[in-house]
């Protein structure tokens, strides 16, 4: 019995020295801390590493049917006012979206972009595309030898009114503000804001030619679904000034079905997209007027991101890891100072006693 207890004893990895014969040094005391310190720090970063989470990306087929695609918009027009601003959208089979769900609104700003009204467009996307077009489409360019003969006296007095209104409003520098949400069909389309909306005569009556519309806008949220965290957008706060002659803008966008996954198993349907900018100025003479498209096609590929967090077990290998490692090397340095302060005191001492 005696040697078994005497060969467990043996193989004690933590053997354990009488109190009268340890010995305390300064030296110790300074590593003691700066180890502490370190293992503090070391276990605050490993608890917050834990507690984060950690995104993973997949990417499969995109097999949605039948659904509808948001688009949300949030633009501002400070050269244009809200009473020649309209919105088309057209689907990849040149279907025009007449009844969509729409909840836009346009709201009224002065020179200094303070806001002056608000008017709810409950018809904003644009009817008669054929018979009102401003040549916005690559294949409408050029307009009917017989619409040019229709007679500037032939409109009506709500159209003269309405021509007061705008050279009144642009005379004391309003804009507009439109913003809202467009509930298109899930294909390749284009939805663009401009003066299109108007009787072409009417337009020439205000603007006295397509090159004096000034299509200037600042893009404050253009997305095609809820945010997510972490996602960017690449149109927003998006600026183009133009001081010169005017012209068309064409936004080429890529829509990338998405997927996020929240870490509650929440699961928030959404699209991101990426954007290629194109601008087509216009002459003196050109029949077509100008506009802000944007353009876009859905990616046949869909990305889910799905939040994860570390495991419990994970969690503590690391902090074991991290604190045992820290104690180990604590350990080597105080020996070492100790053997280095013993090393040069001890020649003092025997100097003293000589």
């Amino acid at each position: 019995m005696g040697n078994f207890k005497q060969a467990l004893r043996s193989i004690d990895a933590f053997p354990r020295a009488e109190d009268h014969l340890l010995q305390k040094t300064k030296s110790g005391a300074f590593v003691s801390i700066v180890g502490l310190v370190i293992m503090a720090t070391l276990f605050v970063h490993e608890l917050t590493y834990y507690l984060s989470t950690n995104t993973v990306h997949q990417m499969s087929v995109d097999l949605k049917r039948g659904e509808t695609l948001p688009i949300h918009i949030n633009m501002t027009f400070p050269s244009l006012p809200c009473d020649v601003l309209s919105v088309d959208a057209i689907d990849m089979s040149g279907k025009h979206e007449v009844d969509l769900d729409t909840n836009i609104w346009k709201l009224r700003l002065n020179h200094n972009g303070q806001i002056i009204g608000t008017e709810y467009l409950n018809d904003l996307v644009e009817k008669g595309h054929v018979n009102h077009s401003h040549g916005h489409d690559d294949h409408n360019d050029h307009h009917e030898e017989s619409d040019h003969k229709v007679k500037l006296h032939n409109l009506d007095e709500e159209a003269e009114d309405m021509i007061k209104k705008v050279k009144h409003a642009m005379a004391n520098g309003e804009g507009c503000r439109v913003y809202g949400v467009l509930d298109v069909q899930r294909v390749a389309g284009n939805f663009h804001i401009s003066v299109h909306g108007l009787n072409i005569f009417v337009a020439q009556m205000i603007f006295e030619g397509s090159s004096h519309v000034n299509v200037s806008h600042i893009i404050h949220d253009l997305s095609f679904g809820p945010k997510y965290p972490g996602i960017e957008n690449p149109l927003d706060g998006t600026s183009r000034i133009l001081h010169g002659s005017s012209g068309t803008f064409k936004y080429y966008i890529k829509i990338v079905p998405t997927e996020y996954k929240y870490i509650s198993k929440e699961v928030l349907p959404t699209n991101q997209f990426s954007v290629t900018e194109y601008f087509s100025p216009i002459r003196e003479h050109d029949r077509a007027w100008p506009a802000v498209y944007f353009l876009y096609d859905l990616s046949p590929i869909t990305v889910t991101i799905r939040e994860e967090r570390r495991s419990f077990l994970h969690f503590i290998t690391r902090l074991c890891a991290v604190l045992g490692g820290t104690f180990a090397l604590t350990g080597m340095l105080d020996r070492w100072m100790y053997r280095l302060v013993e090393a040069l005191t001890k020649p003092n001492s025997r100097s003293i006693v000589r």
